[in-house]
Parts: structure tokens; sequence; C-alpha cells
């Protein structure tokens, strides 16, 4: 029983510490948002298609393999992420979908969305969490704290957003 209760105080700080930074209200981005997810550490890479749909109380997020088979989803409601479908959790791609919503918020909100947020030529990066630089139009690199991970983002070709 005491272990139990231990385990389970350790599952809560360990969630708590783990918790990404989210903006206030959702930022004005035109949705849907369809992008190429290319994962890279210790030198394997690995691709994803990444969806971001607004819905009436919030956000959207799946992750889906190459073939479209899902990775993981999320729905972003109400400033909590909470389990869509029967995928088990990924804090992971979490951690990925937090980030890239940080990347993709304009310029002019992130001051305001992301308090800590530290501004630089070509790129951003908050409270030493993440790390993203801007290469062109629509396409960033997001360094995690570590160093070790990183994702390049770019949109999805050949699908306009509508």
């Amino acid at each position: 029983m005491i272990r139990a209760f231990l385990l389970l105080c350790v599952l809560l700080v360990s969630g708590c510490a783990s918790h990404a930074p989210l903006p206030a209200q959702t930022p004005h981005i035109k949705f849907p948002v369809q992008l190429h997810v290319q994962r890279e550490q210790a030198g394997q890479r690995q691709d994803w298609l990444m969806v971001i749909q607004k819905e009436r109380h919030g956000l959207r997020f799946s992750l889906m393999d190459p073939l479209g088979i899902p990775v993981a989803r999320q729905q972003l409601r109400e400033d909590r992420w909470k389990a869509d479908g029967l995928l088990p959790p990924n804090p992971e791609a979490r951690e990925l979908f937090a980030a890239v919503l940080f990347a993709l918020t304009s310029l002019k909100e992130v001051r305001f969305e992301y308090p800590g947020v530290d501004l630089r030529p070509y790129g951003r990066s908050l409270d030493d969490r993440w790390f993203v630089d801007y290469a062109s139009e629509g396409v960033f690199k997001i360094s995690m704290e570590s160093g070790e991970l990183k994702y390049v983002v770019s949109p999805l070709e050949g699908k306009a957003s509508q």
C-alpha cells in the first residue's frame, strides 16, 4: 500500500515537472495546419505528419507516420491536454505539440502569450526549454533543452490550408 502511494506521488511530481508551457489563449493561426515533421536524434531520422485543427472548445493535434498510422493525438482544451482516442499518453508528442504551437505563434502575440520568451533575429526561445530557428517562411527547427533532440518542421507540400 505504501509502495503504491509512493509510486503515485512520483508520477504526480514527474507529471507536474514535465508540464509544457501553453499560451493563455489560442494564438491567431490559420487552421487547419498540416506539417511535415522530421525528428532527429543520435544520428537517426524519423518522418511524421502533424495536423492541428481548431475545434469549438480548443485545438486537436494529430501526429501520424508517413503511412497515416496515428502516433499521438491530443486535444488542448482550457489550457489542459486531454487524450484523444485510444492511443496511450505520449509525453514527447505533447511536448512537441506545445513547442510547435509556440513556434507558430506570431511575433506580435508571442510576447503576451509566453512570458519569458527570448526573441532574437531569426529565432526565439522559451525558458531554455525550446529553441526555435526560422529558416524560411513556414520552415523552422525546434531544439529541445538537451540539444540532442531536434525537429525540422515545414508545411506539408501539396496540401494547402483551407
